[in-house]
């Protein structure tokens, strides 16, 4: 379900002397099914942004179209939007309130004017979805760890079963496990079930590896928008506002000045990985001999995404990691 912003402008206090221009004639067309990455540095504009796609925010000036239609026009219905577009707030657990986990996750179907039955359906289906053990249903959402917290509030949010997803940083706060848990579980909700998903994060390498569009906001304006490779081409210009490309990529470039024919547009762990392991192979010219030591290093590597090195294969996988080590260091 495409969602269109026409010129959408927002100023906060506006007429005092605290005005803050906060969006500057934004334009965009969200497709339906897309996994969006909305990046930028703090005060950019970016949660601004999305709260104006459900309502919870009015536009000073310019439009927003859901399926076509004026979501400020005086007869449109507000609380089905909210229904479709589903925002899940930074900490999110601190929204929950009931005193069993599947109440509150129940409490939205409820508010849509689903019976006690259907909306403890829907209740089930969502902590199922979001890999909540059964067990824990009926305890209290106060006794879980923050990763499982933060599966019960996009549960309770999925439960009134919206085209739409968004979510503001929805790894803030959570160790490397529970990060890569929730992203994991977004990936899987967005393959499987073909739902838009509006992701706001900080973390470079989380944009590069699991959406399919970048837009970057920078002081109100949309200052890129495209796939992730060509985005952080120009990593540059996204140190220049704060931001910067995945780790990856500045070792990428540091190992192309030392010779080694790498494609400059890599952004993720994996594929680094796969190219270096490419390249010694065919600097080898070996294959099934050393399947198994090839298979052992691209293992290890797979530790990198967590600020460990790149496991080694070869005297080049050697020289690879030591230059990878350095880069971080810096």
């Amino acid at each position: 379900m495409s969602i269109l912003i026409n010129e959408l402008n927002y100023v906060y206090s506006s007429g005092t002397a605290y005005e803050i221009h906060a969006l500057k004639d934004v334009n965009l067309k969200i497709e339906d099914g897309e996994f969006i990455g909305i990046i930028g540095h703090t005060g950019s504009g970016k949660s601004t942004l999305i709260q104006h796609l459900n309502g919870l925010v009015k536009a000073t000036s310019g439009g927003i179209y859901y399926n076509g239609q004026d979501i400020y026009e005086e007869d449109f219905d507000m609380k089905a939007l909210r229904s479709k577009v589903g925002l899940v707030f930074q900490y999110p657990e601190h929204q929950l309130f009931e005193t069993t986990i599947f109440d509150d996750v129940s409490f939205g179907p409820k508010n849509q004017g689903l019976t006690k039955e259907e909306a403890g359906l829907r209740a089930f289906e969502a902590l199922r979805s979001v890999g909540l053990p059964e067990e824990l249903y009926y305890q209290s959402p106060f006794d879980l760890s923050g990763g499982q917290k933060r599966r019960v509030a996009i549960a309770g949010v999925l439960a009134m079963r919206p085209e739409v997803l968004i979510l503001d940083e929805p790894t803030a706060g959570l160790d490397p496990k529970g990060r890569d848990e929730i992203l994991d579980l977004l990936a899987a909700m967005h393959k499987e079930r073909g739902i838009t998903i509006i992701l706001v994060s900080h973390s470079m390498e989380d944009v590069a590896k699991y959406v399919g569009r970048i837009i970057v906001m920078n002081q109100g304006q949309v200052m890129f928008d495209d796939v992730p490779k060509k985005v952080f081409r120009h990593y540059k210009e996204l140190e220049a506002i704060g931001l910067a490309a995945p780790q990856i990529t500045y070792v990428v470039h540091k190992l192309i000045d030392k010779g080694i024919p790498l494609d400059p547009d890599i952004t993720t762990v994996e594929e680094a990985k796969n190219a270096i392991l490419k390249i010694w192979r065919e600097k080898n010219g070996k294959s099934s001999g050393n399947e198994a030591q090839v298979s052992t290093a691209g293992a290890d590597s797979e530790n990198a995404d967590h600020g460990n090195a790149t496991g080694t294969a070869s005297e080049k996988a050697d020289s690879t990691e030591k230059t990878a080590g350095e880069e971080k260091t810096c």
